[in-house]
């Protein structure tokens, strides 16, 4: 493959550091002397005015003057000169900049005009741009410390990406106290042009990084980040820390407007991507060290063992805070633990077992508790009493820790007495913490990480497998509206878009007067509801434009002229068309519902669920999640609201019938993926019981949108793109599906490696590897469809089904262009399966809008060659390497 993008910026062989001096606390000063000391092993080029040379390294008067077309340039000079260094830069063909000028201030209106100025010549010369930041960057990785820190940065395999400078510098301060090391620390400062989502996308595919950590205050390009985080997610723990929680979102026309802030979206997509979310510094440095192990747990279910019940309480009150779940153990355990413990011993959760506890006794409790089915994790909390040995008991931890692969966490309470046994558990590469509820903190993170992995792992489709909507209708109410100048439809307008989905919704019939609503009344039957039917009217409430449980012909008659009066003076008459009626719902055990939309201005649409009614901004009971929605994610949505225990049943009310609520969810998201001309819904009230569900209100907000743009690039998460599947047949006349792969075909896709012949794995992989590695694996199952594709084709075999063949692009930061392969098992060549596979990989190319397919073939495989050509390919000298051709194919 090619070298990333960004290689001239996070490996370059020779930097060009522009204001290097020898001058006490400058800039220049701090990174060249940091990159000479770090043992940076490229050609370095200090560019001086006044200065023939710079640590003892020949100087050059402006960057013309260095003799060599350089990989990055670290510009550490006054804001002032940054105009006329970037066009130098850019003449001389240099492709990669950073900016560090100290006195650069990014908030003021003059700051800004330069940034815009400066971007303008950048993009002309196709030059990428870090900063404007004070601190810079550092792979440590690859000896390339041009920061400006003044401490030390050990080498390890976490990498740090923060938008803040200080805070960058108060992570590495604390990092060098803990003896935490970094592959690469990126401070992006004000993101002028490479974001947080661009660096991940360069570490996702650096095998230096096993974790990341990042800081971060906005996002310019969140589709971006969204794609590189969850590709980055899939093979290596990905922690986030974001500031800004708290926002105003009092304002808004919808009730899903006013109620979900852009926090609630952020971090609904953090979930999604498979990150953890982190609330603190402090969460950051303990949850860092832990994952970056190999801690793994499969839920949040915690056995507490302790010596000392005070310290085991106080692990306990952290837990329920957290809703980590401290269950009942099983009764086998509880016999055992009942028989083995001195009899004042506790045999429940938390497990107390007195404060003489010898190390025999802590090994035989945490033993049973780690055997326990009920447990997920186990917490030790040692408190040093009369008769303890707290290093015996370390001892015993260490050993125990190798036999089983839950968690286990110590939390060792004192000072100098236990000093010795936290450093052996430290050493032993243990979980060991000095307070209870750090340790309990982590456990949570544990969790939270891993069924945020689960979130990852799910890839809907935008349809579900059942009964079509009826896009015609759909489109043919939305055209409509757009067409009359409107964004807002009305209650049957809205309604009629339900229905095209399948939602179930309350009969409404409109009335022009009094009259007509009583003719309707009789039709529908008795009781019913009025409400006004007014232009632009969100919230019907609000003019008391609303009336339930009209049950005589009298009172709709009454209301009826008393409602038109009331709109009238308060809306005008102009506004007024008349009114609406449907029948009272009636439903004894009805629980009141909202599920609403918004269009988040970074991440698109998003779904929102909780309880419904005229107060749900009272009581601010909502969970959301971005779409696409599966069942999975849709149960995971409503299980995170607080009426969620009154869908169930209670006293003498029936649980409700979840499923059809969470088809609505379901339809709701198909609606959201295949119009992007929704940007607000509201369903409030959906009416829910033990039989069903009835949207009795709805609202719909709409906007015009590019009749060009890309199929799902209003959403942050590419739905899995069932429209690609196809059931077709080799030249044998054997059935073949064609399908976009999915993270449930791993384990077929290690079948097909296994069976590929050494020649085969080698061209295509350029190894001979007999497996693939784990990482590799994910990337090559768990797809950000947005930005690559994989076309498998599967016949069904004895064992079921089994891959034949894989056709995969991923596209290029030009966006017009992609990198493919293609790779047939040696038994199915020659049947026609590549020429089958390749088009169906160029069907999806340009479905994505990409014009240009390209890719490496070794220069030894003539056949392969030769399918190139026979697929209108034209062959051209590799640019780099003599050992490969280089293919394109225009679409």
């Amino acid at each position: 493959m090619k070298p990333h993008y960004l290689s001239p910026l996070f490996d370059p062989r020779s930097v060009a550091v522009v204001g290097a001096s020898e001058t006490p606390g400058a800039v220049g000063t701090t990174v060249f002397a940091n990159l000479i000391d770090g043992g940076y092993t490229g050609k370095l080029f200090p560019v001086n005015l006044r200065h023939d040379r710079v640590l003892e390294i020949a100087a050059f008067k402006s960057l013309a003057k260095v003799p060599m077309v350089v990989d990055l340039v670290i510009i550490t000079t006054p804001a002032k000169t940054l105009l006329d260094l970037i066009e130098e830069s850019g003449k001389k063909g240099i492709k990669a900049v950073v900016i560090m000028s100290c006195d650069f201030v990014g908030t003021d209106k003059k700051s800004q005009i330069l940034l815009e100025k400066i971007m303008g010549r950048a993009r002309h010369y196709g030059l990428r741009i870090i900063g404007p930041t004070v601190f810079g960057l550092c792979r440590v990785s690859a000896k390339l410390m041009a920061g400006n820190y003044q401490g030390k940065i050990k080498n390890g395999s976490m990498a740090l990406i923060s938008q803040s400078s200080s805070i960058t510098s108060a992570i590495l301060d604390w990092a060098e106290s803990h003896d935490v090391g970094f592959s690469s620390v990126v401070s992006l400062g004000s993101a002028v042009d490479v974001d947080v989502g661009e660096v991940l996308d360069y570490l996702v595919a650096d095998p230096k990084t096993q974790s990341i950590l990042l800081y971060i205050e906005d996002l310019h390009e969140a589709r971006t980040f969204m794609s590189a985080v969850r590709a980055a997610a899939r093979s290596k723990p990905v922690m986030a820390l974001k500031v800004g929680r708290y926002n105003d979102v009092a304002h808004g026309r919808t009730h899903s407007e006013r109620l979900i802030g852009r926090d609630d979206v952020f971090d609904a997509a953090l979930k999604r991507a498979g990150v953890l979310r982190l609330r603190s510094i402090n969460q950051l440095f303990t949850a860092a060290k832990v994952l970056n192990g190999t801690f793994k747990t499969k839920g949040r279910r915690l056995a507490v063992v302790t010596n000392g019940i005070g310290a085991g309480m106080m692990a306990v009150d952290r837990a329920r805070d957290l809703h980590v779940q401290l269950p009942e153990l099983a009764p086998g355990t509880v016999a055992w633990l009942a028989k083995n413990l001195p009899a004042q011993a506790s045999s429940n959760n938390p497990v107390d077992i007195l404060g003489d506890a010898s190390p025999e006794r802590f090994k035989l409790a945490v033993e049973a508790l780690l055997a326990d089915p009920n447990i997920d994790g186990v917490l030790v909390v040692f408190t040093p009493q009369a008769g303890t040995d707290h290093l015996r008991t370390a001892e015993a931890m260490i050993a125990l820790k190798k036999t089983s692969d839950k968690p286990l966490l110590m939390a060792w309470i004192g000072g100098k007495k236990v000093d010795a046994s936290r450093k052996l558990l430290v050493k032993a590469g243990c979980a060991s913490f000095s307070a209870p509820e750090q340790a309990v903190e982590v456990f949570y993170s544990l969790a939270a990480w891993q069924h945020n992995q689960q979130l990852l792992l799910q890839t809907p489709a935008p349809l579900g497998e059942w009964e079509a909507p009826d896009m015609e209708t759909a489109h043919m109410v939305i055209d409509k509206v757009l067409a009359d100048g409107r964004s807002l439809l009305d209650e049957i307008e809205s309604k009629a878009i339900l229905r095209a989905f399948h939602i179930p919704v309350a009969m409404t019939v409109r009335a022009n007067s009094a009259d007509d609503a009583v003719n309707a009344a009789m039709g529908m039957g008795l009781p019913v509801v009025l409400k006004i039917d007014a232009v632009d009217l969100m919230h019907k409430t609000d003019i008391d434009g609303v009336a339930l449980n009209l049950n005589s012909l009298i009172s709709v008659a009454s209301e009826a002229n008393k409602m038109l009066g009331r709109a009238h003076d308060k809306l005008g008459v102009e506004r007024v068309r008349g009114l609406t009626v449907q029948p009272m719902h009636g439903k004894k055990h009805a629980r009141e519902l909202m599920v609403g939309v918004v269009n988040d201005s970074a991440f698109g649409p998003v779904i929102s669920f909780g309880s419904g009614g005229v107060a749900v901004e009272v009581f601010n009971d909502i969970a959301v999640s971005l779409p696409p929605l599966n069942d999975y994610l849709a149960d995971h949505l409503i299980r995170r609201t607080r009426i969620k225990k009154m869908l169930a049943s209670f006293r003498n009310q029936p649980a409700v019938n979840i499923e059809v609520v969470k088809n609505v969810l379901l339809r709701v998201s198909e609606m959201v993926c295949e119009l992007p001309q929704i940007q607000q819904l509201d369903i409030n009230p959906l009416i829910s019981d033990e039989n069903g569900v009835i949207a009795v209100d709805a609202s719909i907000i709409v906007a015009a949108v590019d009749p060009k743009a890309r199929r799902y690039a209003h959403m942050a998460i590419h739905p899995y793109p069932s429209h690609l599947m196809q059931l077709t047949q080799l030249k044998t006349g054997m059935p073949m599906i064609l399908r976009p792969i999915r993270p449930e075909d791993a384990d077929l896709l290690i079948q097909f490696v296994s069976r590929l012949s050494d020649e085969t794995r080698y061209n295509r992989y350029m190894s001979v590897l007999k497996s693939l590695p784990q990482s590799l694996l994910a990337r090559f199952t768990h797809l950000d469809y947005a930005r690559e594709m994989a076309i498998a084709a599967t016949v069904q075999a004895g064992q079921g089904e089994q891959i034949i063949g894989v056709a995969r692009y991923t596209a290029n930061p030009d966006k017009d262009s992609c990198e493919f392969a293609v790779v047939i098992d040696d038994a199915w060549q020659g049947k026609g399966l590549g020429n089958r596979l390749m088009e169906a990989l160029f069907t999806a190319a340009r479905d994505m809008g990409l014009s240009v397919v390209e890719g490496e073939v070794l220069t030894s495989n003539k056949t392969m060659l030769a399918f190139m050509k026979h697929l209108g390919f034209t062959i051209q000298p590799h640019p780099e390497d003599n050992g490969l051709k280089w293919v394109v194919k225009e679409l």
